[in-house]
């Protein structure tokens, strides 16, 4: 019984790692490619959210941050190579605008909130699971939809808000507007990006989760943060 029990807790580890190894792919494959980071007169936006927060409800906690991780550093490459003007709230090898030097904050901005976006939506899906109240597909799609939007919002907010604490100036010198303008322009950029971003979340989340879950037979949102 026991080897039994070995050999399918081994074979969902297997499934685990192999979800993990194509979620990782796919987010460096979108960066580098037009469809995963979209350039805008600003900033950019994004769609490298997203196998973070499939990889969240799948996979649990952990390898979510990992994935978040991954995006983190897939924004430090690709804002290094190929600068845009606001790049150097992303990577600390871009001068910043009045400084002459880069600045080890873009590190944070670059990784801290991505690895919140790998964190956030188990937590929201978990916390709606065990709501009272009749489970079916509809229901369970719902919230997994609820939760990729929170996903998507902590990304957008987290990273704009980071930008405005420790960059404004040097931000609004990038975009060419005085620094009292900054906050306005910030959450312009929160609800332009963040709510089709959210969308888009919450459209393609449950629709690669739920049958994707099936086919590696993991339970989505563990309250371990591991495959049942």
């Amino acid at each position: 019984m026991k080897s039994v029990q070995t050999r399918a807790q081994r074979t969902r580890q297997v499934q685990s790692l192999a979800i993990l190894v194509m979620l990782t792919s796919i987010i460096f494959l979108l960066t580098f490619t037009p469809l995963g980071l979209i350039d805008l007169p600003v900033i950019k936006a994004t769609v490298l959210h997203v196998p973070v927060i499939i990889g969240s409800l799948l996979l649990g906690p952990k390898k979510g941050a990992f994935l978040g991780g991954m995006f983190g550093l897939s924004s430090l490459l690709k804002n290094t190579l190929v600068p845009g003007l606001s790049s150097f709230v992303f990577t600390p090898f871009l001068p910043v605008p009045g400084l002459g030097r880069g600045s080890p904050w873009a590190l944070f901005i670059c990784f801290v909130p991505r690895i919140f976006v790998g964190v956030i939506p188990w937590l929201v899906y978990t916390l709606l699971r065990r709501l009272p109240g009749k489970r079916n597909a509809g229901i369970q799609a719902g919230t997994m939809a609820l939760a990729a939007v929170a996903g998507a919002f902590t990304n957008t907010a987290l990273v704009m808000g980071a930008i405005g604490v420790i960059f404004p100036e040097a931000y609004a010198a990038a975009q060419g507007i005085p620094s009292e303008a900054v906050t306005s322009l910030i959450l312009g950029i929160v609800a332009a990006n963040g709510i089709p971003e959210a969308i888009v979340s919450a459209v393609i989340t449950p629709a690669v989760c739920i049958p994707l879950a099936k086919a590696a037979k993991l339970e989505t949102a563990p309250a371990s943060g591991r495959p049942a």
